[in-house]
């Protein structure tokens, strides 16, 4: 495993059966991620893409193949390591933003933050966090006073306030306008860029591919090619 990497998938894949038919989601994937990359993992549905994030935040277990993350072969970890590198190794927004509906947005971040800080101020630090992406002012409102953009917000917010190493977004605009989609992914770029944090965000939106470092586009559960964004775009930018 290269010194930089903090992901690497060597012959990663996995089938799954219904019924009598074998699907092959992943095929045989060899991937390296180096430390603080945002990735964008580009393809169609059934590329492959929720399959290779679920593997990498321990969702799922590979059918065969190792996959290493920060040096240790996660495919191998029992049930509690894996629980417990979820909690500490990494950040997870997904498309719906799945926040607890009977929170209030600061207490949505603050139960994050109970998972790992057993003392301190968590009502304030879960405010400065929200005051961070523009949202100090709506840390009482619930998610269903919130705009869909502010809940997506709100589970960024959640998603890194342990600082995770490693974020892992699936198809985190898929249900916002483009402003919103907008605001959401200068978000991601700002944290990613902050504090280094390692990025890997599935879509299957060509547009938002450029403010990857590298956009890998996936097919048929394999890797078609790789392009390498030497300037990424800042997601202010985009349009679709």
């Amino acid at each position: 495993m290269k010194e930089k990497a903090i992901v690497e998938c060597q012959g990663l894949s996995r089938q799954y059966q219904m019924g009598e038919v074998t699907v092959k989601a992943l095929r045989h994937l060899d991937l390296q991620i180096e430390k603080g990359e945002l990735i964008v993992l580009l393809g169609p549905s059934g590329s492959g893409k929720t399959t290779t994030l679920n593997l990498i935040g321990g969702l799922d277990r590979p059918s065969s193949g190792q996959l290493f993350v920060d040096g240790q072969d996660i495919a191998q970890f029992d049930d509690s390591r894996l629980t417990a590198y979820r909690r500490n190794k990494v950040g997870l927004i997904f498309q719906f933003f799945n926040l607890i509906p009977s929170l209030t947005a600061s207490e949505n971040v603050e139960f994050a933050l109970a998972l790992t800080k057993k003392n301190g101020q968590l009502e304030e630090e879960a405010v400065d966090l929200l005051g961070l992406v523009g949202l100090k002012d709506r840390a009482t409102h619930f998610p269903s006073q919130l705009s869909g953009g502010e809940q997506q917000r709100v589970a960024i917010v959640r998603a890194l306030a342990n600082q995770p190493p490693l974020l892992l977004c699936d198809e985190p605009t898929g249900n916002l306008d483009v402003g919103s989609g907008r605001r959401v992914l200068g978000v991601i770029q700002d944290f990613q860029r902050r504090n280094k944090t390692t990025v890997l965000l599935i879509t299957h939106n060509t547009a938002i591919a450029p403010i990857g470092d590298r956009v890998i586009h996936l097919r048929d559960g394999q890797i078609d090619h790789i392009e390498v964004n030497l300037e990424p775009q800042p997601a202010e930018v985009l349009t679709w």
